[in-house]
């Protein structure tokens, strides 16, 4: 017989430690679903990845991500999509996964951390469409062309915080140069009341961007506690009432605010530029950013 824990007891989850490029990365298996792990950069977790089930998405923000990419195409359609900010590629399996033949690029500022989700957690690669750029997230935009992208999403963190160089007036309009036409930008961020990072964000994209919508729990817009939130922005329109009906069936609903009521979280803010932008401000302790 084997030597397995007692029934009903709980093994301790797999741990794997590593010292990355830019911190202490650690990747935690998930006792309560097989072969899925949770990756934390110095304690804050990034991502979680189901690599049975790339469609399984964990993290609520992830998860409203997704809404967006769900419903800015056709079902099962290819996107050109590009990931500033890797993690452990968690969207880029589920989009891999629900739109075959999609054309990805992943850029990850951490070559050590991208190196060890790949060695660890296999799972896209150039032969489903996924490319891995190591590069720091505005910078690269540089070396890709215009219009090449149906779909950006921004998910960078540094510290826990958004940095302020992908916060200005001048990163979105290098974002709008490799979206195509009609494209949409994704970013999630991280605020809470009395809001001092949300409204620059909301008045940057509104001034980019014609139609914009952002996605978040009741709780975060009631400025009951920190959390994150998705903002989105595309000249295309966004399928608010698809995305108000997906949030709302989530395990733990999310409020969808459409163009009018997202752009009077501005409150009369100021476009961010690069000469006055500053990081997101630091989640309270123990805040793991989902």
């Amino acid at each position: 017989m084997g030597t397995g824990a007692p029934r009903g007891e709980r093994q301790a989850p797999a741990v794997v430690r590593a010292q990355v490029d830019h911190g202490f990365a650690e990747l935690v298996a998930d006792p309560d679903r097989p072969q899925s792990w949770t990756l934390l950069l110095d304690g804050t977790a990034q991502s979680h990845v189901d690599l049975a089930d790339p469609e399984h998405l964990e993290f609520e923000y992830v998860r409203r991500i997704a809404h967006v990419a769900d419903r800015i195409a056709a079902p099962a359609a290819p996107l050109r999509v590009l990931h500033l900010g890797g993690g452990a590629w968690t969207l880029a399996r589920y989009l891999a996964a629900t739109r075959p033949g999609s054309a990805q690029t992943v850029v990850e500022l951490d070559a050590a951390l991208a190196e060890l989700v790949a060695h660890r957690l296999p799972g896209p690669d150039g032969g489903d469409g996924v490319a891995l750029v190591v590069a720091e997230a505005r910078a690269s935009l540089e070396r890709f062309p215009g219009g090449g992208f149906d779909l950006v999403v921004l998910d960078v963190f540094a510290g826990a915080r958004t940095p302020a160089q992908v916060t200005t007036a001048e990163f979105v309009a290098a974002v709008r140069r490799v979206l195509a036409p009609g494209g949409t930008y994704v970013a999630n961020l991280g605020d809470g009341a009395p809001w001092p990072f949300l409204p620059g964000q909301v008045a940057t994209l509104g001034a980019a961007f014609t139609g914009l919508a952002l996605i978040a729990s009741p709780e975060v817009l009631r400025g009951r506690r920190f959390g994150n939130l998705v903002l989105a922005g595309s000249d295309a329109g966004l399928p608010v009432p698809e995305l108000v009906r997906r949030a709302a069936a989530d395990p733990f609903p999310a409020r969808v605010l459409d163009d009018d009521a997202t752009r009077a979280l501005a409150d009369g803010a100021a476009v961010v530029t690069d000469g006055s932008a500053v990081p997101s401000p630091r989640p309270p302790a123990g805040f793991w950013g989902q």
